[in-house]
């Protein structure tokens, strides 16, 4: 599986910049006023894995195939889109299509920047944007729900979008429907306000260490364990920098890692996933799957026929992998297991698939 985030905020907030950041490509237009993106840019991204490196060259691979994450540049959103203001409601319709919606927010100052805004307030943009993605899955539940269509969607479906409307109407938390209805079938509701999401702040060069003021309340609201600090005009400077800079850089701005990676390794958090590997001379390669997800289910993300035929899953951890030099000597010191269809894939896990043809 691929995941696929879709970047939205008001206009103006740096979208396109971390866009740009994040896929090292100019693809996006940054400019200095609204709307500048008006069809969304898609950018596929390798996940770095230093795992992955490993095991290839244990294996003396002659490929290695990294997982990809997409990023999607929606289009700056404004208060009353739903009703065809700004660049009207068909951007919404693009949102729908992520996995991950990353809510990027406005935390600086800048007079050389507009704001559509009289004022920066990250809490106040966020509400703007939620309360339009709200508007816009009531119009397409009324839609849906409408005599006409009702015949061409499932019960399950449809009791989904009746509750759905009714805690959006009431004003309670959308979270309720997790607790209500099974992830899989919210996952193909299409409802935008039950999308996982992240919040990026997007900072000033000197704010980006210990944040600011606007971080520090934004954060007091909506906790940390989803938000990210980030500079993207930062972000773009370093990808234009050689390896050995980027390191350079990093250690002096106070960074460990730089903001792509903080921002996939959120957005697997937020999503439960996580990362098995398949390793041998042709290729080492990683594939992204869902936590909990058993032996059977991991091998169908690579031939759907892996999965209807599964036996059993040769499988090593990452760390009896390096630390014994690859499959045979670590088959030899007893660290190979053969596991069945019940098994739970752990990440970072080295696995080859017997399977019936």
């Amino acid at each position: 599986m691929s995941l696929k985030c879709g970047i939205v905020g008001l206009p103006n907030v740096g979208k396109s910049t971390l866009f740009n950041a994040l896929t090292n490509s100019s693809k996006a237009l940054a400019e200095n006023f609204p709307f500048c993106t008006i069809d969304p840019n898609i950018g596929v991204v390798p996940v770095p894995d230093k795992r992955l490196d490993q095991l290839a060259k244990i294996s003396n691979s002659k490929k290695k195939i990294n997982t990809n994450i997409s990023f999607v540049d929606i289009a700056g959103l404004v208060k009353g889109a739903s009703k065809g203001e700004g660049l009207g409601n068909k951007f919404l319709s693009h949102i729908r299509e992520v996995d991950a919606i990353i809510h990027l927010l406005r935390c600086f100052d800048s007079e050389k920047i507009q704001n559509v805004n009289k004022s920066v307030d990250p809490i106040r943009d966020l509400e703007i944007i939620d309360t339009e993605m709200k508007l816009a899955d009531l119009d397409s539940i009324q839609k849906r729900l409408d005599k006409k269509n009702k015949k061409n969607i499932s019960d399950v479906e449809i009791n989904i979008l009746i509750e759905a409307q009714k805690i959006i109407d009431s004003g309670d938390k959308i979270e309720k429907l997790k607790e209500i209805f099974d992830h899989k079938d919210l996952k193909t509701s299409g409802l935008l306000c039950i999308k996982k999401r992240l919040y990026v702040c997007n900072v000033d060069e000197k704010s980006i260490s210990k944040g600011n003021h606007y971080t520090e309340k934004f954060i007091n609201q909506y906790g940390e364990s989803n938000t990210i600090i980030i500079s993207a005009d930062i972000e773009n400077q370093i990808n234009q920098l050689e390896e050995s800079e980027k390191k350079n850089y990093l250690e002096m701005i106070n960074q460990k890692k730089t903001g792509l990676n903080i921002l996939i390794n959120k957005a697997y958090k937020t999503l439960s996933l996580q990362t098995f590997f398949t390793s041998g001379p042709e290729e080492t390669r990683a594939w992204t799957i869902n936590n909990n997800c058993k032996a059977p289910e991991a091998a169908g993300t690579i031939h759907s026929d892996f999965e209807k035929g599964f036996i059993r899953a040769e499988t090593i951890s990452f760390n009896d992998f390096v630390d014994y030099g690859g499959w045979l000597s670590a088959r030899e010191k007893g660290k190979l297991r053969l596991e069945g269809k019940d098994y739970i894939v752990k990440d970072g896990d080295v696995l080859n698939f017997r399977f019936n043809t």
